[in-house]
């Protein structure tokens, strides 16, 4: 199956001895995608450490400085940023091309759409058949105009913003970071407060990181598991310093290896424990995981720690569907973990996982089958039945249909299982690990390329 970056490029994970060692994973995306954009947004000079140098975000930078910012690479994971201050973005020359970077598209349309330019987003395959009439439907009621768009309000789109944007009170239709991310950064070129009500609390990096800042945000309980978040618009934010913590994402690959992989014992250095980003961790430590937190430190606005995990014995839980806004991205690596344990997971309330790079939850239950784990999909609930620590594995290559989160879940299931497991393309891996493979080499995982 031929790609738009090439051939496919399988990679196998298989069984070999005990995991041990440090390792740190890359910084956060989510943060690092964001400091960019407060870098851009900002008065003055903002310095970024430790951010994520993957495809994603450094696609967020160029389409940064495509709006004005000065930006320098200074060494690994070391940036500095010239911002232009909100309501000072220039026109780009050019399309803003995200690749995959759903994240960094739908941020930006609310940054650029809430000024008075003409802006035009597109991306890869993959991104072209994400829906992102979600964010479009507020900023339009903000006074953007969507000059053009794709099918379906996809991308190729064109947005023009207004003088001034209007400010709203939103109710988002689902749970999701990115809409009230986007609606609370075209707040910030508007002249009154803008208020995103959400029914259940998701990822609040934008809000932190608008404090960080120097912006005013008040966030009050909303209902019962819900908030009400207001911005005062039109804030001077001025330029800081950004130290970007591990990305708990990233982290969930070696820490499920080490789990599931006899004999492991693993310490992950500086990972992110906001509370709204640690799902994965709660079910793991219910399932019976040995996962200690160290050193627990605050960087920029975000609690860190250290993270030891050794080798455990799992037993199957029920995951809540209130669970699944700080956990989203971890199911995939999770039904590995269930895969492993004794007894059946149940993952409720999954439907966030149809509308991801991929079909996720159909992917993961593909995966599944091939390997050998027996399953069910009921309604959007993945009910995995765990073999109490063998799994066949073997079968055709994995089909991962792009999608990183699916193709490092299965690499991990194959360090555990009897035959290896392969992959049918890890090429994708860089978009969002790209040091994934030697990271795990390093603690002794036998994957090959």
């Amino acid at each position: 199956m031929g790609h738009a970056h090439g051939i496919a490029s399988p990679v196998t994970g298989r069984a070999g001895g005990a995991l041990k060692g440090r390792l740190r994973v890359p910084g956060d995306k989510s943060i690092s995608h964001r400091s960019m954009i407060f870098g851009l947004l900002a008065i003055g000079e903002t310095r970024v450490e430790g951010l994520l140098e993957g495809d994603d975000v450094l696609r967020t930078a160029e389409a940064c400085k495509a709006l004005g910012a000065q930006i320098t690479r200074e060494g690994p994971g070391r940036w500095r940023i010239l911002g232009v201050g909100i309501g000072g973005l220039s026109e780009p020359a050019g399309i803003l091309d995200f690749g995959n970077a759903g994240t960094g598209s739908r941020l930006m349309m609310g940054v650029a759409g809430s000024h008075p330019i003409t802006t035009t987003f597109d991306g890869d395959a993959s991104l072209r058949k994400r829906p992102m009439r979600r964010i479009l439907d507020p900023l339009v009621r903000m006074g953007v105009t969507v000059v053009s768009e794709a099918e379906g309000g996809r991308v190729p789109l064109t947005l023009r913003g207004p003088r001034e944007t209007i400010p709203i009170t939103y109710e988002t239709p689902a749970a999701s970071a990115q809409i009230k991310s986007a609606i609370l950064l075209a707040g910030l070129n508007s002249p009154g407060r803008t208020t995103v009500i959400e029914r259940e609390a998701t990822r609040d990096h934008t809000e932190r990181m608008l404090r960080h800042f120097g912006a005013t945000v008040e966030v009050v309980p909303h209902g019962e598991d819900g908030r009400a978040i207001t911005l005062q618009g039109q804030p001077e934010l001025k330029g800081s310093t950004v130290v970007v913590p591990s990305d708990p994402s990233s982290a969930a690959f070696p820490i499920v290896a080490a789990l599931i992989t006899p004999g492991s014992d693993v310490v992950i250095e500086g990972v992110m424990m906001n509370p709204l980003r640690t799902g994965l961790i709660t079910t793991l430590l219910e399932m019976g995981a040995s996962i200690e937190r160290l050193n627990e430190r605050d960087e920029g606005g975000e609690t860190v720690a250290d993270l030891r995990v050794q080798a455990s014995r799992l037993t199957g839980v029920t995951v809540p569907a209130a669970r699944a806004p700080a956990m989203i991205d971890e199911y995939p690596i999770l039904a590995v973990a269930a895969a492993f344990a004794e007894g059946t997971t149940r993952m409720q309330g999954l439907h966030e996982l149809r509308v991801k790079e991929s079909d996720r939850l159909a992917a993961v239950a593909a995966g599944l089958a091939e390997t050998g784990v027996p399953h069910e999909i009921e309604g959007d609930d993945l009910v995995v039945h765990g073999t109490g620590g063998k799994v066949r594995g073997g079968g055709r290559p994995i089909a991962t249909h792009l999608d990183h989160r699916i193709a490092m879940s299965f690499l991990v299931m194959g360090l555990a299982t009897e035959e290896p497991v392969t992959v049918d393309d890890g090429a994708m891996i860089a978009t969002s690990f790209p040091t994934f493979i030697p990271l795990m080499r390093e603690l002794g995982a036998t994957i090959i390329d």
